[in-house]
């Protein structure tokens, strides 16, 4: 085994595009200290986007972790956490889901807004902040019609659709700081930082930088 500590990304969704682009952001936050595995799991939905799907994904994190040698910890890739309390019940070391990640680090600015692909994601996401204890936090749920495979696939119309997205969930909701979820969407908050007032949460850089400390040598 390396003598680097290693992050295993599990990627619920079946598509090996956004596993890579789950481990280059991953990997780009956590540096060069730390050795950035992906798994992509082997059935279920090319991308995650209702309860149906969600639902399968739980069932392969828990098949996709079994079939991995040893690791230091796991960041389930998906904004929902599919298998999370299942797979941390199992798994000997820390688990953390994108989900999870980015509601704790937008919490520490106060009530957060969620903004996200598929509207069939709001009452999952609702569902998920309750059970994780951030329901006080969640100050409200903006969904884009696209999913998060849809947005990735026309980056600059995502960009301009979640930047007005983004400004319609802080003056709706009142927000302190905004969430963009989506395993496809890594990176996209950073370009829209500038213009936007409150903080934007990634939720895939949140959920490296919530593993760091359990990465530590």
């Amino acid at each position: 085994m390396s003598a680097r500590r290693e992050l295993l990304v599990l990627n619920p969704n079946t598509s090996q595009a956004v596993t890579r682009l789950l481990c280059a952001h991953v990997q780009e936050e956590l540096g060069p200290g730390v050795l950035v595995r992906g798994a992509t799991a082997t059935f279920g939905a090319p991308y995650i986007a209702d309860e149906a799907s969600y639902a399968v994904a739980g069932h392969a994190v828990l098949d996709a972790w079994q079939a991995q040698p040893r690791t230091h910890a796991v960041l389930i890739g998906c904004f929902g956490d599919p298998g999370l309390f299942a797979l941390r019940e199992l798994c000997p070391v820390p688990v953390a889901g994108l989900a999870e990640a980015s509601f704790a680090e937008a919490a520490l600015h106060g009530r957060f807004a969620i903004v996200t692909g598929g509207a069939r994601w709001e009452p999952m996401l609702r569902r998920l902040a309750l059970a994780l204890g951030f329901g006080d936090r969640l100050a409200g749920i903006h969904t884009v019609a696209p999913t998060g495979a849809q947005l990735a696939a026309d980056p600059q119309g995502a960009r301009a659709l979640l930047a007005q997205s983004c400004e319609n969930a802080v003056n709706r909701f009142d927000a302190d700081a905004v969430v963009v979820g989506g395993a496809a969407l890594a990176g996209i908050a950073g370009n829209l930082q500038r213009a936007s007032p409150v903080p934007l949460v990634d939720s895939v850089r949140a959920g490296a930088r919530h593993l760091r400390a359990a990465l530590q040598p």
